[in-house]
């Protein structure tokens, strides 16, 4: 089973339509930021609490970006 049929059937299974192409992107580009800049453990979460604010993947990516050590985000 490829990624792409398991997301689809993962969504229906969640009752949602599947993320378009372009959000998985921004996902990706988003995971790789947290386990770049922290653990790989980051990736997931920082995803999982996209959806739970309700951001837009493309923000969060570029909130995730400005992330440092001591604990903020560059304003």
């Amino acid at each position: 089973m490829t990624a792409d049929e398991w997301i689809r059937i993962f969504a229906d299974e969640l009752g949602v339509p599947p993320p378009e192409e372009a959000v998985v992107e921004q996902l990706l580009a988003l995971a790789a930021v947290a386990a770049h800049q922290s653990e790989r453990t980051a990736a997931p979460i920082a995803c999982y609490l996209v959806g739970q604010a309700g951001v837009d993947p493309a923000r969060a990516g570029a909130v995730a970006a400005g992330v440092h050590e001591e604990g903020g985000a560059q304003s």
